[in-house]
């Protein structure tokens, strides 16, 4: 049951018919895996322990530098050189401190299944294709849905794979050229645009767990963040994929 305390907490949430006092109870008995501590893991992992999902995990090696201070807003200035799990997770109790906040510095192919297998559904906001094909095989393994959240420059991609549908291999079927790619380092971003997509990928992973109506399931949401244009592409299972056909 939930106390006194987190009944006033959640108390706009749950006057939501989507949501209510099961749904919360719901939420705070879930947990998610974020890989990223970046500009889409800060909002990403933020917004969902303030919301009351039980337990957060963060996956990232990576330490604060002054270049990541425009978008990845929880960190500050005094921080640098710190490492990026460590300060988030300290931002995360400060506003909730009922989550549970586990801490994954390391996430490689040798212990990346016996992670995933601890976790409810996987929110990738990585930086880059290794590690977003690596997550994508062992929630595949697993059968375990992934949220996943991709940026360049103006552009947003969110898409959702779930067990039995088409994995993110069968989206992108090769790996990308590194050296053609355009990511945030290489291509710039403005801070809004991570903050943008982040919350609706913290949104999309909310629903999934809740089941609400209107889930992105094996769908790409392409967000044009200078336009302010929105797509929604069906996504099929390949059957040739080397991951889940």
């Amino acid at each position: 049951m939930l106390s006194d305390v987190q009944l006033s907490r959640y108390a706009r949430q749950i006057l939501l018919d989507e949501v209510g006092e099961d749904g919360q109870e719901q939420l705070r008995a879930s947990r998610v895996l974020v890989v990223g501590a970046g500009g889409l893991g800060v909002p990403v992992a933020s917004y969902l322990a303030a919301a009351g999902v039980g337990t957060v995990g963060i996956a990232d090696s990576d330490r604060i530098a002054v270049s990541n201070l425009p978008r990845q807003i929880a960190y500050a200035s005094s921080q640098i050189g710190d490492a990026k799990t460590d300060r988030l997770r300290e931002r995360m109790l400060a506003n909730n401190p009922d989550a549970i906040v586990v801490e994954h510095p390391r996430l490689a192919p040798d212990n990346i299944h016996a992670i995933v297998a601890q976790y409810d559904l996987v929110a990738d906001g990585c930086d880059n294709f290794p590690t977003r094909y690596l997550v994508n095989a062992a929630c595949v393994r697993a059968r375990k849905p992934l949220v996943s959240g991709a940026l360049s420059r103006f552009t947003g991609e969110l898409a959702v794979f779930v067990p039995h549908g088409p994995c993110y291999q069968c989206l992108f079927p090769k790996m990308p050229d590194l050296q053609q790619t355009q990511g945030c380092v290489e291509g710039g971003i403005l801070g809004p645009m991570a903050g943008l997509l982040g919350c609706w990928q913290a949104l999309e992973v909310l629903k999934q767990m809740l089941g609400i109506p209107g889930r992105l399931e094996n769908e790409l949401l392409i967000i044009d963040g200078l336009n302010h244009v929105t797509r929604r592409i069906r996504l099929r299972k390949d059957s040739d994929c080397p991951t889940c056909g």
